[in-house]
């Protein structure tokens, strides 16, 4: 991978990471259009320390309110669902298929399950604005309880596989569940900041337990691709921001199950580059 490529996959990681399409299953498409043969979740991994910087600076207040004050109920709520990511991640990673892998690893490699996975995006985005426009009261931050959290963080699981869009599942779970739709993102956006830390430690620990991380990857298209990432998820994160205060989730499940169709009529009959 040269640093062009890099880059444009920075910027492509940047602008999708907290729009509700999927970061990861627009990378996959990426990667196999232009033929870049690179370890998807390792680049993948670091492309998120750049989004995860983004997200600290915009949703800074938010977070330094957090720290001055950890004793409170939005701290117990983020934590109980990023615990029930971790397991629901744990078991994805651990449960090897008759393949010899493991359920991640398959479903990163397989063009029919990253159509199928952005026709459910898409459809989830779909149900969830239908359901949070229909009558009913609508719930604050102060509604919000550790059943919500729950669910949540189950969606944010689910978020994992490649095609299935981590924010698109976590807002759609808490637009279900009528819950307001500011802080239905913002606390998506919160809860993304332990996942993808978590997720950059481990694939860390991952390479320098090899012994040889000059040699896994080639760093001046990573940093180049993470500066890019930061950058471009910064004005993700505002462009999310407003989209939900004015706008619908429509058009981004239009464009999600476009993708699914247009990669499974690729796989299945063009056969062109899936």
């Amino acid at each position: 991978m040269n640093i062009g490529q890099s880059i444009f996959l920075g910027a492509l990681q940047g602008f999708t990471e907290f729009l509700p399409v999927s970061s990861s299953g627009h990378l996959s498409i990426a990667q196999k259009v232009l033929g870049i043969d690179e370890p998807a979740l390792l680049f993948d991994t670091f492309l998120h320390g750049g989004t995860l910087l983004a997200a600290l600076v915009v949703l800074w207040t938010d977070i330094w309110k957090i720290l001055c004050h950890p004793i409170q109920k939005l701290t117990g709520f983020l934590i109980l669902a990023t615990a029930v990511t971790t397991v629901f991640a744990f078991v994805l990673q651990k449960t090897v298929s008759e393949t010899g892998q493991s359920i991640l690893e398959n479903a990163m490699t397989s063009s029919i399950f990253l159509g199928c996975a952005f026709l459910i995006t898409s459809s989830a985005l779909f149900i969830s604005e239908k359901l949070s426009r229909r009558g009913g009261i609508i719930r604050n931050k102060d509604d919000f309880n550790w059943k919500d959290a729950l669910f949540i963080g189950f969606m944010q699981g689910i978020g994992i596989l490649p095609g299935i869009s981590r924010s698109g599942f976590t807002i759609s779970g808490a637009l279900g569940l009528k819950i307001d739709r500011e802080f239905a993102t913002k606390f998506s956006f919160l809860l993304a900041i332990p996942a993808v830390l978590g997720a950059l430690l481990l694939q860390l620990k991952d390479l320098f337990h090899e012994g040889n991380l000059s040699m896994v990857i080639e760093w001046p298209p990573v940093i180049a691709g993470t500066f890019t990432a930061a950058i471009t998820g910064f004005l993700s994160v505002k462009f999310m921001l407003n989209i939900i205060r004015h706008k619908t989730l429509y058009g981004f499940s239009v464009w999600t199950a476009m993708l699914g169709i247009g990669i499974l009529f690729d796989a299945l009959v063009t056969k062109w580059r899936f």
